[in-house]
Protein backbone atom coordinates (compact mmCIF):
# COMPACT_ATOMS: atom_id res chain seq x y z
CA UNK A 1 0.00 0.00 0.00
CA UNK A 2 1.18 3.69 -0.98
CA UNK A 3 0.95 6.02 2.07
CA UNK A 4 3.09 8.79 0.46
CA UNK A 5 0.67 11.75 -0.53
CA UNK A 6 -0.06 12.35 -4.03
CA UNK A 7 2.45 14.55 -5.71
CA UNK A 8 -1.02 17.19 -6.61
CA UNK A 9 -2.25 17.75 -3.61
CA UNK A 10 -4.25 20.63 -4.50
CA UNK A 11 -5.21 20.02 -8.35
CA UNK A 12 -8.96 20.31 -9.19
CA UNK A 13 -10.92 17.22 -8.81
CA UNK A 14 -12.54 16.34 -12.13
CA UNK A 15 -15.40 13.96 -11.71
CA UNK A 16 -16.97 12.15 -14.36
CA UNK A 17 -20.48 11.95 -15.19
CA UNK A 18 -22.08 8.78 -14.55
CA UNK A 19 -24.50 8.17 -17.05
CA UNK A 20 -25.83 5.10 -15.93
CA UNK A 21 -27.05 6.90 -12.56
CA UNK A 22 -30.01 8.28 -14.23
CA UNK A 23 -31.02 5.14 -15.72
CA UNK A 24 -30.41 3.23 -12.14
CA UNK A 25 -32.61 5.82 -10.49
CA UNK A 26 -35.25 5.76 -12.92
CA UNK A 27 -35.24 2.02 -12.94
CA UNK A 28 -35.30 1.66 -8.85
CA UNK A 29 -38.02 4.57 -8.78
CA UNK A 30 -40.43 2.84 -11.34
CA UNK A 31 -39.93 -0.05 -9.41
CA UNK A 32 -40.62 1.53 -5.90
CA UNK A 33 -43.74 2.53 -7.40
CA UNK A 34 -44.98 -0.58 -8.33
CA UNK A 35 -44.38 -2.13 -5.38
CA UNK A 36 -46.14 1.09 -3.36
CA UNK A 37 -49.13 0.51 -6.09
CA UNK A 38 -48.91 -3.33 -5.13
CA UNK A 39 -49.34 -2.77 -1.81
CA UNK A 40 -51.96 0.10 -2.03
CA UNK A 41 -54.00 -2.56 -4.54
CA UNK A 42 -53.35 -5.45 -2.01
CA UNK A 43 -54.85 -3.28 0.46
CA UNK A 44 -58.11 -2.13 -1.02
CA UNK A 45 -59.10 -5.89 -1.85
CA UNK A 46 -58.32 -7.00 1.45
CA UNK A 47 -60.62 -3.83 3.07
CA UNK A 48 -63.41 -4.68 0.15
CA UNK A 49 -63.04 -8.25 1.46
CA UNK A 50 -63.79 -7.54 4.99
CA UNK A 51 -66.63 -5.20 3.62
CA UNK A 52 -67.93 -8.28 1.55
CA UNK A 53 -67.78 -10.42 5.14
CA UNK A 54 -69.60 -7.99 7.31
CA UNK A 55 -72.43 -7.87 4.44
CA UNK A 56 -72.35 -11.52 4.30
CA UNK A 57 -72.50 -12.27 8.04
CA UNK A 58 -75.16 -9.85 8.09
CA UNK A 59 -77.37 -11.57 5.46
CA UNK A 60 -76.87 -14.89 7.26
CA UNK A 61 -78.29 -13.42 10.15
CA UNK A 62 -81.41 -12.48 8.14
CA UNK A 63 -82.07 -15.58 6.51
CA UNK A 64 -81.71 -17.07 10.13
CA UNK A 65 -84.68 -15.21 11.08
CA UNK A 66 -86.45 -15.61 8.06
CA UNK A 67 -86.52 -19.28 8.69
CA UNK A 68 -87.50 -19.02 12.33
CA UNK A 69 -90.20 -16.78 10.85
CA UNK A 70 -91.13 -19.39 8.73
CA UNK A 71 -91.10 -21.94 10.85
CA UNK A 72 -93.44 -20.19 13.45
CA UNK A 73 -95.73 -19.11 10.97
CA UNK A 74 -95.88 -23.04 9.78
CA UNK A 75 -96.74 -24.12 12.81
CA UNK A 76 -99.43 -21.26 13.26
CA UNK A 77 -100.73 -22.28 9.86
CA UNK A 78 -101.17 -26.26 11.55
CA UNK A 79 -102.83 -25.04 15.07
CA UNK A 80 -105.18 -22.83 13.03
CA UNK A 81 -106.33 -25.58 10.41
CA UNK A 82 -106.27 -28.32 12.73
CA UNK A 83 -109.16 -30.98 12.42
CA UNK A 84 -110.35 -30.04 16.33
CA UNK A 85 -110.12 -26.53 16.02
CA UNK A 86 -112.16 -26.55 12.25
CA UNK A 87 -114.98 -28.36 14.17
CA UNK A 88 -115.16 -26.10 17.00
CA UNK A 89 -115.46 -22.67 15.08
CA UNK A 90 -117.84 -24.67 12.56
CA UNK A 91 -119.97 -25.52 15.60
CA UNK A 92 -119.61 -21.35 16.70
CA UNK A 93 -120.86 -20.93 13.70
CA UNK A 94 -124.23 -23.27 13.87
CA UNK A 95 -122.81 -26.06 11.88
CA UNK A 96 -123.59 -29.54 12.83
CA UNK A 97 -121.87 -32.79 11.89
CA UNK A 98 -123.50 -34.42 8.87
CA UNK A 99 -125.76 -37.32 9.71
CA UNK A 100 -126.24 -40.92 7.75
CA UNK A 101 -129.70 -40.20 7.01
CA UNK A 102 -128.63 -36.97 4.78
CA UNK A 103 -126.43 -38.99 2.54
CA UNK A 104 -128.41 -40.75 0.07
CA UNK A 105 -126.47 -42.02 -2.72
CA UNK A 106 -129.24 -43.08 -5.20
CA UNK A 107 -130.85 -39.55 -5.35
CA UNK A 108 -127.75 -38.12 -6.11
CA UNK A 109 -127.87 -35.97 -9.78
CA UNK A 110 -124.17 -36.84 -10.51
CA UNK A 111 -123.00 -40.49 -10.88
CA UNK A 112 -119.15 -40.92 -9.60
CA UNK A 113 -116.55 -40.56 -12.24
CA UNK A 114 -115.57 -44.07 -11.70
CA UNK A 115 -119.03 -45.45 -13.09
CA UNK A 116 -119.16 -43.59 -16.02
CA UNK A 117 -117.33 -45.00 -19.38
CA UNK A 118 -115.07 -42.67 -21.26
CA UNK A 119 -116.10 -41.70 -25.00
CA UNK A 120 -112.60 -43.03 -26.54
CA UNK A 121 -113.14 -46.52 -24.47
CA UNK A 122 -116.78 -47.06 -26.08
CA UNK A 123 -115.28 -45.72 -29.81
CA UNK A 124 -112.70 -48.17 -29.21
CA UNK A 125 -115.12 -51.04 -28.05
CA UNK A 126 -116.69 -50.73 -31.36
CA UNK A 127 -113.84 -50.99 -33.66
CA UNK A 128 -112.47 -54.68 -32.63
CA UNK A 129 -116.01 -55.84 -33.98
CA UNK A 130 -115.70 -54.46 -37.29
CA UNK A 131 -112.48 -56.05 -37.69
CA UNK A 132 -113.59 -58.97 -37.21
CA UNK A 133 -116.79 -58.58 -40.18
CA UNK A 134 -113.91 -57.62 -42.50
CA UNK A 135 -112.93 -60.84 -45.22
CA UNK A 136 -109.02 -60.61 -45.40
CA UNK A 137 -107.31 -59.25 -48.22
CA UNK A 138 -106.81 -61.51 -50.96
CA UNK A 139 -103.60 -64.37 -50.80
Amino acid sequence: MRRVPSRHRNAPVLRERDRGALKRFSFLLICGLLLAGGFVYAGGQHFAALKLGYQTEKLRTALTEAREEQRRLTVEKEVAASPARLERAARQLGMQPMQPAQIDPLRQRIAPRELKVPVAAKILAKAPAKLKNQQPRGK
